[in-house]
């Protein structure tokens, strides 16, 4: 049976983070993750942590400036590309967090790879002295036009050249759908180098029992790669979030 993690940036949007925290662990969420966090005291959401037992399973670096989505693939950025970096593994240190998503940002060529390469080299060095993993994820095209990562290939490729065990792959099955498809035989292929797996429908980025994907089948077959952790719920819910929880029961009985 699948567990699940609420993702903070599209569920209770309207709560502060540490109140949709226990809303989450309210809903019966198994875990939580978030986008950024940095708006709200570290002490508040460790306190909120604490009390109702879940893991903050991520949190991502800043996006820089509008339209950037990210700061670790800017040539010519390094210097702030590393301090968000620093930022977040220090946020997500404080709460105990497990990961950090580096963002690469809207980038594209030999110049920017080398520069994503260099960050993450430093994120993975970083991370190693507080315990946390470093995640990179590839977006859609339409969601995320120009985002320097944007293949399971291209990700793959980079973690293999960095030769990290603390650098793995965010595989969101609502990016690949779109942008490789295949999502069974990827998920298995590409299971050694999975650090967290997130899911929401498609088109529509919506509850998974809707759309083009059939996530009973997705999550039995995540099941049988015997992958433990919980997964993702990052999709935007029509109306309240407590209203769009059917699901939850649906996949979890």
């Amino acid at each position: 049976m699948p567990r699940f993690s609420a993702n903070l940036g599209f569920l209770w949007v309207e709560l502060p983070l540490p109140e949709a925290i226990r809303a989450a662990h309210r809903a019966g969420f198994d875990a939580v993750e978030c986008h950024w966090p940095y708006a709200f005291a570290v002490e508040g959401v460790a306190a909120a942590l604490r009390e109702t037992g879940l893991k903050m399973l991520g949190l991502n670096t800043r996006r820089g400036q509008v339209g950037e989505n990210g700061l670790s693939a800017l040539v010519g950025r390094g210097p702030e590309a590393r301090a968000a970096i620093d930022e977040a593994l220090d946020y997500g240190a404080n709460i105990g967090a497990l990961n950090v998503h580096v963002m690469a940002g809207v980038a594209r060529g030999p110049q920017a790879e080398a520069q994503f390469l260099e960050n993450l080299e430093y994120a993975a060095r970083k991370a190693a002295e507080v315990g946390l993993g470093i995640l990179i994820e590839p977006l859609n095209h339409f969601d995320a036009p120009g985002y320097f990562l944007h293949s399971t290939t291209q990700a793959a490729k980079l973690i293999a050249t960095l030769g990290s065990g603390r650098v793995k792959l965010m595989f969101d099955c609502y990016h690949i759908q779109i942008l490789e498809g295949d999502l069974t035989r990827k998920l298995s292929n590409l299971l050694p180098i999975i650090g967290h797996i997130q899911f929401a429908s498609v088109p529509m980025r919506g509850t998974p029992d809707e759309g083009e994907i059939d996530y009973a089948h997705i999550f039995k077959h995540i099941d049988t790669l015997a992958y433990k952790a919980p997964l993702g719920a990052e999709y935007r819910p029509q109306g309240a979030t407590e209203q769009s929880l059917v699901w939850l029961n649906k996949f979890t009985k």
